[in-house]
């Protein structure tokens, strides 16, 4: 039987490995041509003189810039380092990695060519301003770790400007909520309860749970079933502290005034008693939820404990608490519910009918097929959601966001079902073709041993 100090050791395993990795390869992702180079001539045409044909084009129409450019399938990850994933406040430079992870799960899994961009700033408006700016260049935009509450700001801006028309996305809100949301969907056909009557404690109100308590109600919760905490205990209309910073926390004011119906106060262990469903995106743990917690929750508990990279209480403990199903957000435990999911296979979907932007409801149609993919090759406890190596949760994911954005009108290109299904994973296909191939070739080295 596996130790607990096994586990723990497997656990710190992937940071040891990426202190030694990262500096071999020197970063994860390059720039790679994609057109043929026949001879040194093919350079008149991809460059001086033959070019200059195709600026014309784009200026008498820059609509074409999607047909003679990379344009329609590269997004920006652009962050500003102030929330990097459990890490906090680290700045640019040191938010590299993450970006770069972040473009090389864009690649490989979505067929989506990404760009990190760390920008030197702390300012809401020079990162709405940056954005604008740059917009010409990417078919969309990934807004990533950046802190709460401008993150709500500098998307809600974005996409409400008229004259931004790409998709701007905050992958740590509508990414993270969608993931999660599918998770619980299978979750609860497996303890055979449902959305409407379930009572959800949220642990931490930063922009993940706002996202995810957004869909919960496009689901059909009823917010008064929802009990939320943050650092200062749990949320609700007697909160003077939140009402006096509504200015800049106007969210988590509404938060306050329209969850937790029974009126609960304390912190999260009176959050967590005798709920249903506890999900976390607060501080990484692992003792920042106690099992005496989860044994206070509801018989047949749903637990998400999803801080990176430690979860507020590791899942061993959690299940030895009591809990019926846990789920996280790291790719080393059972049921990963991790963004990961979600932005390949939806950015896929919204390149592909240039989508002017990513709704809610294209969300609620990526969290259903993502559930729906995870059915149809079977469920249990240990198994709730599609993991990264099933390959074709991605072109299904992005046709049903295709096929949602162009039923909501917002789609530029009109495409069949089949036709999204075959562009998609002949895409995705080729991504992960390319990679296996650079490493046979030895053009990318294998790993030393460690």
């Amino acid at each position: 039987m596996v130790t607990k100090e096994e586990l723990i050791a497997k656990a710190t395993k992937p940071s040891e490995d990426a202190l030694r990795l990262h500096p071999f390869y020197r970063g994860k992702i390059a720039t790679a041509p994609k057109c043929a180079i026949r001879s040194f001539d093919d350079f008149a045409i991809w460059y001086t003189p033959g070019v200059a044909a195709a600026c014309r084009g784009i200026a008498k129409d820059p609509a074409l810039s999607y047909e003679y450019t990379n344009r329609a399938n590269v997004v920006a990850v652009v962050s500003d380092g102030t929330r990097v994933l459990g890490l906090g406040d680290i700045g640019p430079e040191a938010g590299m990695p993450v970006m770069e992870g972040k473009a090389l799960l864009y690649k490989y899994l979505g067929g989506v060519d990404a760009v990190p961009l760390c920008l030197n700033t702390k300012s809401a408006d020079d990162i709405i301003n940056t954005v604008k700016l740059i917009q010409p260049s990417f078919g969309g935009i990934n807004l990533e770790d950046i802190a709460q509450p401008k993150c709500f700001r500098v998307l809600d801006e974005l996409r409400a400007d008229p004259t931004v028309t790409i998709p701007v996305w905050h992958d740590d809100q509508q990414g993270t909520a969608t993931v999660l949301l599918a998770g619980l969907i299978n979750a609860l056909k497996l303890v055979g309860k449902k959305m409407t009557n379930i009572k959800i404690a949220l642990i931490g109100m930063g922009a993940a749970n706002v996202a995810t308590l957004r869909l919960l109600r496009a689901s059909g919760v009823d917010l008064g079933q929802v009990i939320a905490t943050d650092s200062r205990g749990t949320l609700h209309p007697g909160r003077e502290d939140v009402k006096r910073q509504q200015e800049d926390f106007a969210i988590k004011w509404q938060v306050c005034l329209e969850t937790n119906a029974e009126g609960v106060r304390g912190g999260i262990a009176e959050a967590m008693r005798g709920a249903d469903v506890m999900i976390a995106f607060s501080q990484p743990g692992p003792d920042t939820v106690k099992p005496e917690w989860v044994r206070g929750m509801a018989s047949d508990a749903i637990v998400f404990p999803c801080a990176n990279p430690i979860p507020e209480i590791w899942p061993w403990d959690a299940k030895e608490a009591g809990a019926r199903i846990v789920g996280t957000g790291r790719s080393d435990f059972p049921n990963q519910l991790n963004n990961s999911l979600g932005f390949p296979g939806i950015f896929r979907g919204a390149l592909d009918v240039r989508a002017t932007t990513i709704t809610d409801e294209m969300c609620l149609a990526a969290a259903a097929e993502l559930a729906q993919c995870a059915e149809d090759r079977g469920i249990n406890d240990d198994d709730i959601a599609p993991r990264m190596d099933e390959w074709e949760v991605f072109p299904r994911e992005a046709v049903a966001v295709g096929m949602k954005a162009q039923e909501q009108g917002i789609a530029r290109i009109q495409m069949s079902r089949e036709d999204l299904y075959n562009q998609a994973s002949a895409i995705i296909k080729n991504a992960r073709e390319m990679a296996d191939m650079l490493m046979r070739e030895g053009i990318i080295a294998m790993p030393p041993e460690g």
